[in-house]
């Protein structure tokens, strides 16, 4: 019999494609969860993949990968999609395809399976998928229209599953950020109500002042919060609920996808919002002109290179050189404002050259 290992995020659509490639494929599912720091029970969604009739339910803890080879490469390049989306979701897409095709290795199959595709994604984690294995053969029956949404909704009745009403929103999180599409915000002069919004608190509800935030670089890398060093995960979660306690990172941008089309993105990236806008803004200040304007090409090559799906390509090995070789500079600390949902960089210093760690010294001394 035929196996097939899906990509399973304990949604519904995940639900109803168990159930759909077993009777359409005569196949064997296994499903694939990976653990990206999106604060679900993952066991629970173990448990939930089984009970729907998966052979097998594999769960990954890809936390620390995810942010050691994805997150933190991205952050370097300052790689912001139309100079404004951290693109968690994007960043999270070549890691689920590497843990798809070491599952499918370890399962012995060379079938794979997604429910993505549906809005304007179409072929950026299969391209992520056959760069890491050419022989995989990959099913994306939403996509491909083999599963319509109305037979999606059907099946999901008969699963007993609380089938989304039409119109609503979806979701994708990560430790990096949380992306919100809702069909009735298409309409890019349709202001969202607050409601969309689940880590950031609206500016009404936040502290009546302001807070400040020192962040302390090391080679690009953040490695401080106000003078407490900490691992860059446990860095990512405190600075996000900081950052959102004040209302900070709120996205709201119509971006220009591949291909020529737009698409409004909604999101919320507390701590991304702050780390990019500090990594960029030491590297204005400690990269010479002439480098400075040429890493801002960099920036935008890599930004849609993420997003495009050439993650494992030879492009982002070239850019990654580049990368590298500018962060020697990008050594020492900025200091945030917070207040109201907005964040404004308000003092910056750089370690003296050759120092091990951000010593600081004031700017106005840098020759």
């Amino acid at each position: 019999m035929e196996r097939i290992v899906l990509a399973y995020a304990g949604g519904v659509a995940g639900a109803v494609a168990i159930s759909w490639l077993k009777a359409r494929h005569k196949a064997e599912v296994v499903t694939l969860t990976v653990d990206l720091g999106q604060g679900r029970q993952l066991e629970a969604v173990r448990d939930r993949a089984l009970s729907l009739g998966a052979v097998r339910a594999h769960v990954v803890d890809a936390r620390d990968a995810f942010v050691r080879d994805f997150v933190l490469p991205s952050l370097k390049a300052d790689a912001l999609f139309d100079d404004r989306s951290p693109m968690a979701a994007a960043l999270a897409r070549p890691l689920v395809a590497r843990a798809l095709a070491e599952i499918a290795a370890i399962e012995h199959t060379t079938v794979v399976a997604h429910t993505g595709g549906r809005r304007g994604r179409k072929g950026a984690i299969d391209t992520l998928l056959k760069a890491q294995r050419p022989a995989l053969r990959v099913l994306a029956p939403l996509r491909d229209r083999d599963l319509t949404l109305d037979e999606l909704d059907a099946r999901a009745a008969q699963l007993g599953l609380r089938v989304p009403p039409p119109g609503g929103c979806r979701t994708d999180a990560n430790l990096w950020g949380r992306t919100i599409e809702c069909p009735a915000l298409d309409d890019a002069w349709a202001e969202p109500s607050d409601d969309v919004f689940t880590l950031t608190r609206p500016a009404r509800e936040c502290p009546d002042e302001p807070a400040y935030v020192d962040l302390a670089y090391e080679r690009g890398v953040p490695t401080a919060i106000n003078g407490v060093a900490m691992p860059l995960p446990d860095l990512i979660a405190a600075l996000g609920t900081l950052a959102a306690a004040h209302g900070v990172g709120r996205i709201d941008v119509v971006q220009h996808r591949v291909g020529g089309t737009t698409l409004r993105e909604l999101a919320e990236a507390p701590a991304a919002v702050l780390l990019h806008a500090g990594h960029r803004d030491l590297r204005q200040v400690a990269t010479p002109r002439e480098l400075e304007r040429f890493s801002r090409t960099i920036s935008a090559e890599y930004a849609d290179m993420i997003y495009s799906g050439q993650w494992y390509s030879p492009l982002r090995a070239a850019l990654d050189g580049f990368v590298e070789a500018t962060q020697d500079r990008i050594t020492g600390v900025v200091r945030s404002r917070l207040f109201k949902g907005a964040s404004t960089i308000v003092g910056r210093t750089l370690a003296p050259e050759g120092a091990a760690g951000p010593t600081i010294i004031p700017v106005t001394r840098i020759r």
